[in-house]
């Protein structure tokens, strides 16, 4: 919550916190192969984002802050961001 809190300060406006912590469970959870993503570990947060100015802001800031996962959607409106400790990793949504 603190690196959060730390990110949206640096962008400069307010996060609406589209998907956070889901149990392996969920239906986006329960196919993965290693038991569930970085989201049923506490560590991820999907953030909408308005328009692509706060895309590009937000992704710069969460790497400039050290987090490693950064999943950017172009259609969806929103960035996953984690803090995972494997190799960074970035990728796109369709």
């Amino acid at each position: 919550m603190w690196a959060l809190d730390e990110l949206r300060e640096r962008c400069g406006f307010a996060f609406k916190i589209t998907s956070g912590y889901r149990s392996v469970k969920h239906s986006a959870e329960r196919n993965k192969s290693n038991g569930g993503g970085t989201h049923t570990k506490g560590i991820a947060c999907d953030i909408a984002v308005a328009d692509s100015v706060q895309r590009m802001k937000l992704v710069k800031e969460a790497l400039d802050m050290g987090f490693a996962g950064i999943g950017v959607s172009h259609s969806g409106g929103f960035v996953h961001i984690d803090m995972r400790t494997t190799t960074p990793v970035m990728w796109t949504y369709g």
